[in-house]
């Protein structure tokens, strides 16, 4: 039986064949819940399989996020994939080893202890046997064995294939055939678009459809409710008729004019809800400073929209394509939306180019699905156009942040408090009873939408993300408030709260090791007790060449977070120049990810992160108008250029004897942070209202001495 502590995956799914098949071809079907979104996740899984399997990786197929063959998990979120799964594969695998071995050792008359498997054919002694695992497995019926029973898995010196980059195991068929959503092709399959609302809770008023007729005779119209589709036989004829849709529909006005997030945010009152409190905050003697952290909303700005193809069969049964991040998470949103049992319901996972959390992909789906239902038998292809993608899809919400620390006499942090302001971040189909999908709100028969609330801690929390420093301070205050009702619509966008928190706690940092008279690295270093914590921060240190150029053209930023408080620790220092605007020069991150199991892989997460928190801290903000969301196309929300993008250098700590922790969101707040506090320093002035752009950056000059963005007392 396994040492190890058992992965929750393992309470759904707890037999080995929910996890491995043994083929009579001599390959291996691995199956998971996770999905592929770019991370390199199912690499990694077959990595950890294989080793312990002792199965070389080629001879892999992968089941992913296919809810009638792969086992039920949860969403592909929280950096949670090789924390959770990765284990359960690991246990999995052992599992099916062992007891295929102790089988070859009654076969055999041999201690199963003396057998070793290369390549997937059992040895004694080093010497080959007649005897393969699938041959075993053959005989043995499906190995429907508990997985805990059975899981002893190998000692970290016997693993071969975890710790290399093994290539990517996805990039061949992305690159020589057409995987994404958005290129599959279905016999007779039709396309559909939907009109939306310009705003969420916005009402149908009147339509013409014998005007649409007239001009496409061809196109079928589906209406329900409020919920108005169409669909033809190729995209280009939906398209154009969608396109004279739009001017045959008319909406309800909006009712009455909201105030602005930050204005909203700002006026929240009440008690605000505690999430950690250990000391005295209040009574701590010393030099206060304080500061305030504004963030706008966010966009997925994902590089494909939002797609999804449906089909009803003859059974009544419904199956969903989608690059939906939580397949299992779906099928009840869309059984909530539809009436229908969750059994009858399919979702199959195909990848698109770019997930970041909850965005429109749920969205779509459903549409999809309404738009099939009423065309059993065909398939049903819905693509969101760019402006539905960034007018439709839930944004990440914006928030306030204010943070403030007391510096004791003797140079240390004394007490800290942080209160965060926010819209929820997650609302998630089907979590809670309720489907959670705008479309299902707009039918004849309406579903209501629930009061959402922020992520529970428990889930690693939302707007409180990352809101706890890591820091060794004895008095400390975390509280958020939640803006529950507000008509712009959010929901998890990667890292949550942890971006907004990081930004103001280490900015926070910086400025009181500045009033302490210390380098921000001493300083931190000098509140950190845990050794892997400070050698992220002094590998990143060293690799920037702390503390860099001091002649004004150029300044360093420190950023430091673990992520959750409980997965990767990782450390960016960010090299940056004043001039017109912010220039990123370069970043040099060190990341401790507990075990890694592909260190390139490893590199491309941090990097990626890097770069898409860069992209959010200098330009990224959503307008929004109103109740609406008002971005038309890549004009509207400009994203970081190539060109404009740093070097990034990732230093990976490995730790082979620790388990693996999550790594995809781990440098969020670390980057942003970092270059907040490169360009404060650049500009001897405190930046806290992000996006750091040319404006806001010349606000903050302007505003200097009637409003400065530090206070102190």
């Amino acid at each position: 039986m396994s040492t190890l502590p058992a992965s929750p995956s393992l309470d759904d799914n707890p037999r080995v064949c929910d996890w491995i098949v043994f083929r009579d071809d001599g390959r291996v079907t691995l199956k998971t819940g996770k999905v592929e979104i770019g991370q390199g996740v199912l690499t990694a899984l077959v990595q950890i399989a294989a080793d312990e399997l002792d199965i070389a990786p080629e001879r892999f197929d992968v089941i992913s996020g296919d809810t009638r063959r792969g086992p039920t998990e949860g969403a592909t979120s929280s950096s949670l994939s090789m924390e959770v799964t990765g284990r359960a594969v690991r246990q999995a695998a052992s599992a099916a080893r062992h007891r295929l071995l102790a089988e070859a050792g009654q076969l055999l008359q041999a201690d199963a202890a003396a057998l070793s498997v290369e390549d997937g054919t059992v040895c004694i002694e080093g010497r080959e046997t007649p005897l393969t695992l699938w041959g075993i497995a053959g005989s043995l019926g499906t190995l429907d064995e508990r997985v805990c029973e059975w899981a002893r898995p190998k000692a970290v010196p016997e693993r071969r294939l975890v710790g290399t980059s093994l290539a990517r195991i996805d990039l061949a068929a992305k690159v020589h055939q057409s995987p994404f959503i958005h290129d599959i092709q279905r016999v007779g399959m039709r396309h559909g678009r939907v009109l939306h609302p310009p705003a969420h809770g916005r009402t149908l008023v009147s339509f013409d459809e014998a005007a649409l007729r007239g001009f496409a005779p061809g196109v079928k119209i589906v209406r329900d409710g409020d919920f108005l589709g169409l669909v033809a036989d190729s995209e280009a004829a939906v398209v154009r008729a969608v396109e004279r849709a739009k001017r045959l529909v008319s909406w309800s006005e909006a009712d009455g004019t909201p105030p602005g997030i930050l204005e909203a945010l700002g006026s929240l009152n009440g008690e605000a809800s505690v999430v950690l409190e250990t000391g005295d905050v209040d009574g701590r003697a010393g030099r206060k400073v304080s500061l305030r952290v504004t963030k706008p909303y966010t966009a997925h700005a994902s590089v494909a929209p939002s797609c999804a193809i449906a089909t009803f069969g003859a059974d009544g049964g419904l199956e969903v394509v989608s690059h939906t991040q939580a397949p299992h998470g779906l099928i009840d949103g869309l059984a909530i939306a539809l009436r229908m049992p969750a059994g009858d319901i399919a979702v199959v996972h195909a990848p698109s180019a770019g997930t970041y959390g909850h965005s429109g992909q749920d969205d779509a789906a459903l549409d999809a699905a309404l738009l099939a239902r009423a065309m059993p038998g065909t398939a049903v292809r819905v693509a969101w156009s760019r402006a539905d993608d960034f007018d439709q899809a839930p944004l990440g919400p914006a928030m306030i942040v204010d943070v403030s620390g007391t510096l004791g006499d003797d140079g240390r942090i004394a007490a800290f408090a942080l209160e965060a302001r926010s819209q929820p971040h997650a609302r998630r189909p089907g979590r809670g009873g309720y489907a959670q999908l705008p479309a299902a709100a707009r039918l004849a028969e309406p579903l209501p939408e629930p009061v959402p609330d922020d992520v529970p801690p428990t889930r690693g929390g939302g707007a409180d993300r990352n809101a706890t420093p890591l820091y060794d301070i004895a008095n400390v205050r975390i509280s958020k408030r939640i803006l529950r009702e507000y008509p712009i619509r959010t929901s998890a966008l990667r890292g949550l709260g942890a971006f907004a928190n990081v930004f103001a706690i280490e900015a926070l940092v910086d400025e009181l090791a500045d009033r302490a008279a210390q380098c921000p690295i001493a300083f931190r270093l000098a509140h950190l007790a845990d050794p892997r914590a400070r050698a992220v921060i002094e590998r990143a240190a060293a690799a920037a060449d702390w503390p860099g150029p001091d002649d004004g053209s150029e300044a360093l930023g420190i950023g430091f977070a673990r992520y959750k408080n409980r997965s990767a620790y990782c450390a960016v220092v960010m090299r940056v120049a004043l001039k017109e605007e912010i220039k990123l020069i370069s970043a040099h991150a060190a990341v401790d990810a507990g075990e890694v199991v592909n260190p390139d892989g490893l590199r491309n997460q941090i990097e990626g992160s890097i770069l898409q928190a860069a992209s959010w801290t200098v330009r990224e903000a959503a307008k929004v108008e109103g109740d609406r969301v008002a971005i038309g196309g890549w004009e509207d929300y400009p994203v970081l250029k190539f060109s404009e993008m740093p070097r990034v250098h990732v230093e990976v700590l490995d730790h082979p004897d620790q388990p693996s922790l999550g790594a995809g969101e781990a440098a969020i707040g670390p980057a942003a942070a970092a270059i907040g506090n490169a360009a404060s320093r650049a500009l001897g002035l405190r930046l806290v209202d992000l996006p750091l752009t040319r404006d806001a950056i010349r606000r903050a000059i302007e505003d200097a001495d009637a409003a400065p963005s530090v206070r102190e007392g």
